[in-house]
């Protein structure tokens, strides 16, 4: 029987130390092969020139330090980079590089398609495909980092992650925080839970446990209506947990925040669906029915698409909604939208190829 290869960016330090012990070779040979992958991020095992060759070859016979393949790149106008792999099962898989002058934010995915067929996201088309390993999660931030910055190289300012790439992050829960544990490792990537943000459309019991973890990323929720009629349209897994379940957990959440901490609620605005005042004064009154004062409202305009019908509203509906919402005491903020030429944009991830809208990979 052929012997399964480890892959190794999915592996804790423990669990790296285990592994080369169980080679012959001396512990800290763990802490060289986890700088080499994620401080340095080297790309073969030629390059971990700190190691013994026949170390080296040992490693290649054994482990792997990549499995998602590059399928190809697509660079904005605006300067977002859009990359799609493929799993070894042959999946599609998104992640975007969104530079700005103070940091840079890399949007990845925790799964390959997604089940919760929310019905103004493209992704929802490809339905679910898999979960994502700890180590592809982990692959993604290192590919980005390297294409943008080359292996080796330090990144001149900060880097900030959000889950908000395909997939519910929250249903590959276990898979998601043990990369998240990988990354944050000062002597690794060293992206600290400060800088990560997680992003759940809605999954009650995972954000009640979420709100338990002593150390962890930030929270965002999509919500994206103020009432369960429209939300149950707009977002089936309302008709899981609802309005007043997902509020109720909020709330328990909104107890664990530390001082100073908000957390977010992501709204899409969709052209004359739930974009109007009376929709921001809905929204404003079921936040102060929660009592829920320390979140922010990110407002997001819809990415349209061929592929959906719905359509993006006007900049003044968008800013008319913003105004409600503050008139009410509700903290806004308009999220400008990036990478929309490539499909890169919030709700766009449908492993599209080039820049026009094509037919999803066949499945």
């Amino acid at each position: 029987m052929t012997q399964e290869m480890k892959h190794l960016p999915g592996m804790t330090l423990p669990e790296l130390r285990s592994f080369v012990e169980a080679l012959g070779e001396p512990g800290y040979r763990a802490m060289q092969l986890f700088k080499g992958m994620h401080e340095r991020r080297v790309e073969s095992f030629e390059e971990f020139t700190d190691l013994p060759k026949l170390f080296r070859e040992k490693l290649s016979g054994v482990s792997i330090l990549r499995t998602l393949r590059h399928a190809s790149k697509h660079v904005s106008e605006d300067g977002t980079r859009r990359y799609l792999f493929d799993t070894a099962g042959g999946n599609p898989v998104e992640t975007v590089f969104i530079p700005t002058e103070k940091r840079d934010t890399i949007c990845f995915s925790s799964q390959s398609g997604c089940a919760l067929k929310c019905d103004f996201c493209l992704t929802a088309k490809l339905g679910f495909l898999q979960n994502l390993t700890p180590g592809e999660i982990v692959e993604q931030i290192i590919f980005a980092l390297n294409d943008v910055y080359g292996p080796g190289t330090e990144t001149p300012h900060g880097t900030n992650l959000v889950a908000m790439g395909a997939g519910e992050p929250f249903n590959n829960y276990e898979n998601l925080l043990k990369a998240v544990s990988i990354m944050n490792e000062e002597t690794g990537l060293f992206i600290v839970p400060g800088r990560i943000t997680i992003s759940t459309v809605g999954i009650v019991p995972r954000i009640l446990e979420f709100s338990e973890l002593k150390r962890r990323p930030n929270l965002a929720i999509s919500l994206s209506a103020p009432n369960d009629e429209l939300r149950d349209r707009l977002m089936p897994v309302n008709k899981r947990w609802n309005i007043d379940e997902l509020m109720s957990a909020a709330a328990v959440f909104q107890k664990s925040l530390r001082r100073g901490e908000r957390f977010t609620f992501e709204y899409v605005l969709l052209d004359d669906v739930n974009d109007s005042k009376e929709h921001a004064k809905q929204l404003a009154s079921v936040l102060r029915r929660y009592r829920l004062d320390r979140v922010k409202i990110n407002l997001i305009p819809h990415n349209s698409a061929e592929a959906l019908d719905y359509g993006a509203p006007s900049i003044e509906r968008v800013e008319a909604f913003k105004l409600a919402l503050e008139a009410e005491g509700v903290s806004a903020y308009i999220r400008k939208p990036r990478g929309n030429d490539i499909f890169a944009a919030c709700g766009q991830l449908a492993a599209k190829q080039g820049k026009n809208p094509v037919k999803a990979l066949t499945i």
